[in-house]
């Protein structure tokens, strides 16, 4: 014990006196696969056993299926897209018929593999608790909103939309083949994160008639599970594809 007491003193001394500078920060990312489970960690593995019936039990039941692989990516992606497809879909419930939805790429952490999709597929896909929200915006704003999304390189916007970016600006914004009419007032979905005008989509922070349900069933990722349920009564798999929404100009 003596030793650890000396040792925490010495490290606290050379805190206070280092002539070390943060010169700067790097991330990465690491894939967990089954290639961990080439040499499973013993104790790791008794430690989970007593949660693991429970666990599984959650996260396993299947929602529907994927008609193929689907990622998020920058500019436009498949995953995108039909994400923020999904939330302009969810709209009737509400009472709702949304013009267009924004979804931040930000918030998509995993993709859609091809075939079954678990409860815990989307879980993994869509793992913060936000929840549906719907707000209008001045064409003005809707200008302003595709400008930020611009110089973001891009995020999740729903069919319709035509944006043309170069350099992190907006060169051109159009929406089901129309200019947008600064004057008009445009009924958007999005996430209430977003809502709040983080992500630097500042131009929600100045959106009227705000429709955010804070119910855990208004929860996204619930709202993608109901989606792929109903493709699947339909006899559908859920697919979705690159349609040119954002073009980046070089």
């Amino acid at each position: 014990m003596k030793y650890i007491k000396l040792l925490g003193a010495l490290l606290l001394l050379t805190s206070c006196t280092t002539h070390y500078h943060m010169a700067g920060i790097e991330r990465s990312r690491m894939l967990i696969d089954k290639r961990y489970d080439a040499n499973p960690n013993a104790q790791a593995q008794a430690f989970i056993a007593p949660y693991q019936h429970q666990v599984d039990s959650i996260m396993s039941p299947v929602v529907g299926r994927a008609a193929k692989y689907m990622a998020a990516y920058k500019p436009e992606s498949e995953l995108s897209n039909l994400l923020s497809d999904v939330l302009v879909w969810a709209g009737k419930p509400f009472g709702e018929e949304p013009d267009f939805s924004v979804y931040n790429l930000g918030g998509i952490r995993a993709a859609f593999a091809e075939g079954t999709v678990t409860y815990g597929n989307v879980v993994d896909v869509a793992p913060f608790d936000n929840k549906i929200c719907f707000l209008t915006l001045t064409g003005e704003k809707v200008l302003e909103l595709f400008s930020q999304i611009a110089a973001r390189g891009g995020a999740g916007v729903s069919h319709g939309v035509e944006l043309h970016i170069g350099n992190g600006k907006l060169l051109s914004a159009r929406l089901n083949g129309k200019e947008i009419d600064p004057q008009a007032s445009y009924r958007v979905a999005t996430l209430d994160y977003l809502a709040q005008g983080n992500d630097g989509l500042l131009a929600f922070k100045d959106g009227t008639n705000v429709v955010s349900p804070k119910t855990e069933e208004n929860n996204v990722r619930f709202i993608i599970m109901d989606y792929f349920r109903a493709e699947t009564a339909q006899g559908r798999s859920v697919d979705a594809n690159i349609e040119g929404r954002i073009i980046v100009d070089n």
